[in-house]
């Protein structure tokens, strides 16, 4: 058990006024930027804090070996792991993860290309969906929702990529997508290769 220090807990006080008022001020920012109703119960006060449970895993209830690497996409507690093929090295990140059921793909796949400052193109029912949404976005582009790095999917349209709007990370916030920040998606980039097992769940 660990003892406050004096001042401490005014400091801890002085913190959360910080982040209410924050919290306040950016309201009408999350208004426009297409919230979602995970959104509206974050400024409501009802979620605390973005959702992701943080358990480490074993490979082995997952994965037969780990040639080329294993990548386990956890939909529910909204977390990725990732084991090397030698099991040396052992990451885990929190992810976003689809907004509807219906967007949610789960099975076996694997990493087919590495895409550094990917472009972006909507799917053609994103794009019926939103007409108004342009036919591209460069790679490098600071809108860009792939991020700084992609790693390309069998499952056409299906990235893990990074993405440059932090709030939808541990959120219900993509179209089919995983996503991580920029620097996690950097360092499994370096870590993955193509051929490396992905199973989402």
């Amino acid at each position: 058990m660990s003892v406050a220090k004096p001042g401490h807990q005014s400091r801890r006080v002085f913190m959360g006024t910080a982040a209410a008022g924050l919290t306040a001020s950016l309201t009408p920012v999350w208004a426009m930027n297409g919230s979602t109703e995970e959104d509206a119960d974050v400024l409501a006060g009802s979620v605390r804090n973005n959702i992701s449970s943080f358990r480490m895993l074993r490979w082995q209830d997952y994965f037969e070996d780990t040639r080329k690497g294993a990548i386990l996409v956890d939909i529910t507690s909204r977390a990725l792991h990732f084991w090397s093929e030698d099991q040396s090295i052992y990451r885990l990140y929190p992810t976003s993860v689809p907004l509807t059921e219906d967007l949610t793909r789960r099975g076996r796949t694997e990493v087919v290309q590495k895409v550094v400052a990917p472009s972006w193109r909507p799917t053609p029912s994103m794009k019926e969906r939103n007409p108004e949404w342009p036919d591209v976005v460069e790679g490098g582009a600071p809108d860009n929702p792939l991020g700084t790095h992609a790693l390309y999917l069998a499952w056409t349209y299906y990235r893990i990529h990074g993405t440059h709007d932090t709030r939808k990370i541990g959120r219900r916030s993509s179209n089919g997508c995983v996503g991580l920040y920029n620097e996690h998606i950097a360092e499994l980039f370096s870590l993955a290769q193509v051929g490396t097992q992905v199973l989402l769940i």
